[in-house]
């Protein structure tokens, strides 16, 4: 089943870097009594979430903080070291957390995951972008198709808050 609006998230651990190395984050961490934008990609390093998705994210990042937004994340099926490679490549490591979801477990509680064994992908996430407030969706805009960061944009979702 998908999560959709007036949902809750569903509980989950993330992988993300410090300067220690890598720790765990939970998702209480993250959304308990805070307004949080998340968006989800296929793939780190991938064209359309390289050149399309993240960049939105980072450059509107502080006309969602005058919107109350405490925190932008993004997510993907890729592990620690990939996503903290992507968050110094894209020069967004300041402005949005990088959560990985490594095996894909919190894409499937979502019921977001997308199967792209056949272009030698495996099981990524969906391309998406939400809104939660204290561990509650409160908009989420599921792109289409996977190559499109439209739905899904930051601008698209700036205009919903």
């Amino acid at each position: 089943m998908t999560i959709k609006a007036g949902d809750p998230l569903p509980k989950a651990t993330f992988t993300v870097m410090s300067k220690e190395g890598p720790k765990l984050r939970t998702t209480d961490e993250i959304f308990k009594d805070r307004k949080v934008v998340l968006f989800g990609v296929p793939g780190a390093f991938t064209p359309t979430c390289s050149a399309a998705h993240l960049p939105g994210f980072r450059d509107r990042a502080e006309d969602f903080k005058a919107r109350g937004v405490d925190e932008i994340a993004v997510t993907s099926v890729n592990d620690v070291f990939v996503m903290d490679a992507w968050a110094k490549n894209t020069d967004a490591e300041t402005k949005i957390s990088f959560l990985a979801d490594g095996n894909g477990d919190f894409a499937n509680a979502l019921g977001l995951s997308l199967d792209l064994t056949e272009r030698g992908l495996g099981v990524r996430s969906q391309r998406y972008a939400m809104l939660v407030e204290d561990g509650v969706v409160r908009k989420l805009n599921i792109e289409p198709a996977p190559g499109k960061a439209e739905v899904s944009s930051a601008e698209a979702l700036l205009e919903q808050i």
